[in-house]
């Protein structure tokens, strides 16, 4: 119900419908599975490819750690009006309650309305009592930590801190693979087709919750052309930026983890051997562990996600 147009007129996605708010990038959630768009392997899912290939597709020390589970989910997310207010459960708390891995997540802001807002934290510590007191007089904007964003900036969202995109922000996700969401507020809003207001989540996610206030939410970085620069790096994932400018060879044999480059502005083409393949800007590409030396070529701005 908050998507907008966005997905098709800045990233020249394919849909007939009138508003999608999410296009899921790489995906190994059961019934959303991301399928290989061309080549020998056109149409196998990432399921295939961990059965066929193993740490040759996803890294030895990522299928020690995870088996045939794909630990990644990569989004690129359009909010036409907000979200609701949300917070995702740990990985302890997830896997008690819903068999589950947590929901660790980051944000990259593609492009952003005048005046666009994202939600992150809270603006002073409240406890447990006062925060139920807040969501029972639908009193929670007011404690929630909002601030306006631009183009390039990034947020870490890790499970327990509420936290919510608001309306004309368009932006890259990457998160750990889990759809378990606890909705705390969501402005009274109802559902076109089913006529009724969404469910909350109230009781599940006050455990839920980390209720620490940080100094600031926003993570500050750097970047230097045809460098990949940290921007956040935590136990789920890592996320770099790469400012590519020109040519630049590539060599990930250390990283023993697949790589995947969120194409986030321009263009980049990928050289390996004889083959060539032309990144656009909101497009994303998935290079398994045994293909770690290769070529970018182009003016573009990429996420570079591995574990």
């Amino acid at each position: 119900m908050w998507g907008g147009e966005k997905l098709k007129t800045f990233l020249n996605k394919e849909y007939e419908e009138d508003s999608i708010g999410e296009s899921w990038e790489i995906s190994d959630v059961k019934n959303d599975e991301t399928l290989v768009g061309n080549g020998l392997l056109q149409g196998k899912s990432i399921q295939n490819l961990i059965s066929e290939y193993g740490s040759a597709f996803l890294g030895k020390k990522v299928q020690d750690k995870f088996g045939t589970e794909f630990p990644l989910l990569i989004k690129f997310i359009d909010a036409k009006t907000p979200l609701s207010i949300q917070v995702h459960p740990s990985d302890a708390l997830a896997r008690e309650r819903h068999q589950s891995f947590g929901k660790n997540e980051m944000w990259y802001v593609m492009q952003a309305d005048e005046n666009a807002e994202l939600i992150a934290g809270f603006q002073k510590k409240i406890s447990k009592k006062e925060y139920t007191s807040i969501v029972e007089k639908g009193a929670i904007l007011e404690a929630l930590h909002a601030q306006k964003v631009a183009a390039g900036d990034v947020f870490n969202i890790p499970t327990g801190r509420v936290h919510a995109i608001g309306a004309g922000v368009l932006l890259a996700e990457i998160q750990q693979t889990s759809d378990i969401t606890y909705r705390i507020y969501d402005y009274n809003r109802v559902d076109a087709k089913t006529g009724e207001t969404r469910e909350l989540h109230t009781e599940q996610a006050i455990e839920a919750i980390d209720y620490t206030v940080e100094e600031s939410y926003t993570t500050n970085y750097k970047t230097c052309p045809n460098t990949s620069e940290e921007l956040v790096h935590t136990p789920y994932f890592k996320t770099n930026i790469l400012e590519l400018k020109g040519t630049l060879n590539q060599n990930h044999i250390n990283k023993d983890s697949f790589v995947i480059y969120m194409c986030v502005e321009g263009n980049a083409t990928l050289i390996y051997d004889t083959i060539d393949y032309t990144l656009h800007t909101g497009e994303t590409i998935l290079i398994p562990a045994s293909l770690n030396d290769f070529v970018l070529k182009g003016e573009a701005k990429l996420l570079e996600v591995s574990l």
